[in-house]
């Protein structure tokens, strides 16, 4: 599969989202329910639909960055929350992306790239980190696709690309996620070194 901007505006199109469950998944809303200081500055990238960013935006955080390469599902999310902060809102590549974060969110975009940029991917994510900021979030603990997304993997290969880069808080089993995710999913809060 060719994975472009292309592909997947005709996935949000089609309506070919097994990944979006159509709501902020568990283990994130709880994360979110702990913070209290509403002017952090936070990124999602590969966004997609981002019920994070709702929900998010619903708790008066202001200053939530939502990013994705699909036109399609910024616009899902635009016509979703029209009183989102267009100036928040970017159509773009990550790894073109510029700025700096206190926290970076995860919520299947990891699993979405092609595995030869994972590590890259890890590097692009302490860049985007200011001091002390931190990835956090949930990524896939089992073999998926090999062809196409979702890629999955494990916490031993992850844990190559994360330890050089980050301080490992907590890298554990969810034992919060959604039914049919369960015990397929890895918490993770990472802290830029």
């Amino acid at each position: 599969m060719e994975i472009s901007p292309a592909n997947w505006n005709k996935r949000y199109a089609d309506k070919q989202t097994g990944w979006d469950i159509g709501s902020i998944s568990t283990p994130l809303k709880q994360y979110f329910d702990q913070l209290t200081d509403t002017s952090l500055r936070l990124l999602i990238p590969g966004a997609g639909n981002s019920y994070e960013a709702e929900y998010l935006y619903s708790k008066g955080f202001q200053n939530v960055t939502v990013l994705d390469w699909s036109a399609e599902a910024i616009n899902n999310f635009s016509k979703r929350v029209p009183g989102f902060s267009k100036d928040h809102v970017f159509v773009g590549d990550f790894f073109d992306h510029q700025g700096k974060y206190d926290i970076i969110i995860e919520q299947t975009f990891f699993c979405a790239i092609n595995p030869t940029l994972r590590k890259a991917y890890a590097e692009k994510m302490s860049d985007l980190l200011d001091t002390n900021g931190r990835l956090v979030g949930v990524l896939f603990n089992t073999p998926l696709n090999v062809d196409k997304p979702p890629f999955g993997g494990d916490e031993k290969e992850y844990l190559t690309y994360f330890k050089p880069l980050f301080n490992i808080k907590v890298f554990e089993g969810c034992y919060n996620s959604i039914n049919p995710r369960q015990g397929k999913e890895l918490f993770i809060n990472l802290q830029k070194k």
